[in-house]
């Protein structure tokens, strides 16, 4: 495989690996089901989905493809105005799993949502005094990478977290989406694990960048299942570090479905953790190495296939590999 179409691969990687994860992890949310070892495509979950069937994960995650695909970054106002549109589409379809920071948001955001509208309901959700520092917008962010693959961190880092504030204002949850489009585009680039810690020196204030090297120290340094209950942003992206970083990536091979089972194995926010966890593995050994069967049986809204999801990936590669040759 050239350069440029191993690349390719990596960039579809990132987005079937959160949808994989996503649905390996959904029968075990929350313990529905007891988890056996290794994860088996057997639907059911809260939203009692159908094997293969992704959750409110991706469903969000193809939005924020949407909008990258059609205007190539985020930096316009229309851009954000897409994914505010889309979520609220997803929105009332009725999805029967979705968390209850983000129910609360949309509501309040009303139909014919903008960015400004939702984020302002973000903001006063926040200020209402209620939990608002959730993981529901770490697990939709890998798409901001891909429109980022070669400009600046600190482009990425200001999309990443304008996409995170439309439904959560707390600055650790735009922190955390940031720090992890910064891995995932770093393993897009280089078809190897990042250094997390050596990130955060990219988030825009030096008391968060302290923090959260101390996060992802703590995430290195204890096994994952320590990071349960994971339905905060910091446990939930400590939760997919640990995973990815507790897996040998000696055999590329086995590496993504490793990664699967000792994220899933954790519990808790399972299809979360694992859709998180699965956007970096999958950018790191591409999309040929996730498990035929999975990529074959990975479906959902808004009625399209994991493959349909990973096309969105393919036209943001192309300066890319201009400029790495």
């Amino acid at each position: 495989m050239g350069h440029g179409d191993a690349r390719r691969d990596r960039c579809r990687g990132v987005l079937l690996g959160a949808a994989v994860g996503d649905v390996l992890g959904v029968p075990y949310e929350f313990e529905c089901a007891p988890f056996p070892g290794a994860p088996e495509l057997v639907g059911g979950g809260l939203g009692g989905s159908a094997p293969g069937e992704w959750s409110d994960d991706t469903a969000q995650t193809w939005v924020v493809a949407r909008a990258v695909h059609d205007f190539g970054d985020l930096d316009r106002v229309e851009a954000l105005d897409a994914v505010a549109r889309g979520l609220r589409e997803w929105f009332d379809s009725h999805p029967p799993d979705i968390g209850n920071q983000l129910r609360a948001v949309l509501q309040a955001a009303r139909s014919g949502a903008s960015a400004q509208r939702t984020a302002a309901a973000a903001r006063a959700y926040a200020e209402s005094g209620a939990p608002s520092a959730g993981n529901g917008s770490l697990m939709r962010t890998a798409p901001v990478a891909l429109a980022y693959l070669d400009r600046l961190e600190a482009d990425l880092v200001r999309a990443a977290r304008a996409v995170s504030e439309l439904t959560h204002a707390d600055p650790l949850a735009g922190d955390g989406s940031a720090l992890w489009c910064l891995a995932v585009r770093e393993a897009v680039r280089t078809g190897e694990l990042p250094d997390l810690r050596a990130l955060c020196d990219h988030l825009p204030e030096s008391g968060a960048r302290a923090r959260w090297r101390e996060y992802v120290a703590q995430a290195e340094a204890v096994e994952p299942g320590t990071f349960a209950p994971n339905g905060f942003v910091v446990r939930a992206l400590q939760a997919a570090w640990s995973a990815i970083t507790h897996t040998p990536l000696a055999d590329r091979a086995t590496f993504f479905a490793d990664v699967m089972s000792r994220a899933i194995g954790i519990g808790n926010d399972t299809d979360t953790v694992a859709s998180i966890a699965g956007a970096l593995a999958g950018a790191v050994v591409g999309a040929e190495a996730i498990p035929t069967a999975w990529r074959r049986a990975a479906h959902g809204y808004p009625g399209i296939t994991g493959e349909d999801l990973a096309a969105l990936a393919l036209p943001l590669t192309a300066t890319g590999d201009e400029a790495s040759r």
